[in-house]
């Protein structure tokens, strides 16, 4: 039976399907439409793809990232630097740290110290195989390469896949210094081969993660006929340079096949002498393309946490694009984007660690912005503004932190119609169906009724999505697990207890979570956007209205 929703997104999915401009690559049908004939959920949706294919690493990610920013006008700052005389009332900025973990940010012309900040955090790192320090192996006549898992990863989905390597590497400029490149090898060069059903009638697939994940990059045979004689050549050479120079560690044609050294170098363009060492993982090279009989779908990799941190920037960026955005603002927009969530956040550039406390200690104290002198050329940075001597710098940080709030973003857990038994019955979110607030009274996740009330009343006032059936707003839906079921986390309750800030979980629904290629929904894309540009620009309003001491 139909119901008049159901009818209205079937129609709102054809006329969306008219509209592709991008498949996946067994369509053979592309149809080439002009940007008015693509709809804004469209459009969204295809940019996320392109972004998600363009960040195979956290290192990507933020490079990606970064791009988006700066061409909306956001300045690089730097931590090491002191910001009193860079940053300025109405300016819009980013940071970095470890170019894997980003912070941006836009100051409001009527912020003062002690101001709350409205904050969506999110995290730029997948489940992926990394190559070992040490990757030199082979076995059988197969040339292959050492990995270690990272994350908790459905590692069967790696098997048989068109694999390759991207990452960063940290190559000599030729002026003794050090600098890092980032890398991506376009074309398939490993995979993981799978046992032939007629050796191993196990019903069910859990390979050794130690002995049975190591992928094939080549032949024994082909890589010695490659090389030749060149290899002795190559051999004496490195021999007669160590015997003159020391080398602490082994060099990394020793490490790694030698093969696997020269296409990195090639990638970062320099010589394999000045590359010095790699952080490399492995990606499935087929790209993220949409999907479905009525293009509903996106089918991709990394969706988890991907799909957050592209709304997240976006939302950013959509929400200070006007020249006037920020004039009547009194707190800062900001998110922030982490490395290493799926390991727990413990680092230099997790969610665990100082980054985020630290860039909103720095801009708590920053004083209320003072209109310049008539015969000032230019508006005044921070340092040349006087403070006012009534406020208490000591206190503004806490003040901050009791005024701000938090949107943990990562994705969440679309009802999988094969397996419905493993959810809440009356907690199935659906793709499309709007963002899902995450729920535990376990405080696995950080959300509570005062922020659902605050979410609730940002996502009436959001600007109506591609599929919205009303003048305004768009749909959320609601997600806890089973009594009986293990509930995953996110940086929310870990961030909220560190910053004693509000805190409140939510995430994009999608299917196949950590496997090697998830499927999510297109609609979803401009749903999270909406509802983030809508955070920033009413949270200061709705913020003074929702309090509970």
């Amino acid at each position: 039976m139909f119901t008049r929703s159901s009818l209205l997104f079937q129609i709102s999915s054809r006329a969306f399907s008219s509209s592709v401009v991008r498949s996946c690559p067994t369509t053979k049908k592309e149809l080439k439409m002009t940007s008015k004939d693509v709809s804004s959920a469209a459009a969204k949706a295809h940019d996320f793809i392109d972004f998600v294919n363009d960040s195979p690493t956290p290192y990507h990610a933020v490079h990606s990232a970064i791009q988006r920013l700066a061409k909306a006008g956001f300045e690089e700052i730097k931590e090491r630097d002191s910001w009193s005389s860079t940053l300025q009332p109405g300016g819009k900025y980013y940071l970095t740290r470890n170019g894997s973990s980003i912070v941006a940010f836009g100051i409001g012309k009527k912020w003062k110290a002690g101001n709350p900040i409205a904050m969506i955090g999110a995290h730029t790192d997948s489940c992926c195989l990394r190559i070992k320090p040490v990757s030199k192996k082979s076995g059988s006549g197969f040339l292959q390469v050492g990995v270690e898992t990272y994350g908790g990863g459905l590692w069967h989905t790696w098997f048989d896949r068109d694999l390759s390597i991207a990452g960063r590497v940290m190559v000599k400029d030729g002026k003794g210094n050090y600098q890092q490149k980032l890398i991506k090898v376009e074309r398939p060069i490993l995979r993981i081969p799978t046992l032939a059903i007629h050796l191993n009638r196990q019903t069910n697939f859990d390979p050794n993660k130690e002995t049975e994940l190591f992928p094939i990059a080549g032949l024994v045979a082909a890589e010695l006929n490659r090389t030749g004689a060149g290899e002795k050549i190559e051999e004496e050479k490195k021999d007669d340079a160590e015997e003159k120079s020391f080398q602490p560690l082994k060099v990394l044609s020793d490490r790694h096949h030698p093969y696997i050294v020269e296409i990195i170098a090639e990638h970062a363009e320099v010589g394999v002498e000045d590359v010095v060492d790699f952080e490399v993982v492995l990606y499935d090279v087929q790209k993220g393309c949409i999907g479905g009989i009525n293009n509903e779908f996106i089918y991709s990799a990394r969706l988890d946490n991907l799909g957050m941190t592209y709304t997240a920037v976006e939302g950013l960026i959509e929400s200070v694009k006007s020249e006037t955005a920020l004039d009547n603002e009194s707190s800062i927009r900001l998110i922030t984007c982490f490395d290493h969530e799926e390991i727990g956040s413990t680092s230099a550039q997790g969610a665990a660690s100082n980054f985020l406390p630290a860039v909103v200690r720095r801009l708590s104290v920053l004083p209320a912005h003072h209109e310049p002198h008539r015969d000032s050329g230019s508006e005044r940075s921070f340092e040349k503004i006087p403070r006012e001597p009534e406020l208490d710098i000591a206190t503004a940080y806490e003040q901050t932190l009791s005024g701000s709030f938090l949107i943990s973003a990562d994705m969440a857990h679309s009802v999988n119609p094969n397996y419905t038994q493993k959810y809440e019955a009356d907690h199935r979110p659906e793709m499309n169906k709007g963002t899902v607030i995450k729920i535990n009274a376990n405080q696995r996740y950080a959300t509570n009724s005062p922020g659902i009330v605050l979410i609730q009343e940002v996502a009436r006032r959001a600007k109506p999505s591609a599929d919205s059936t009303t003048s305004s707003g768009v749909p959320l839906q609601l997600f806890v697990v089973r009594n009986d079921s293990s509930c995953g986390s996110t940086i929310g309750p870990m961030l909220s207890a560190a910053l004693g800030t509000r805190t409140l979980d939510l995430g994009n629904a999608q299917l196949s979570m950590h496997s090697i290629r998830e499927t999510g929904g297109v609609y979803d894309v401009e749903h999270a956007i909406r509802l983030f540009e809508s955070f920033f620009e009413h949270f200061s309003e709705l913020e003074a209205k929702i309090f509970v001491d």
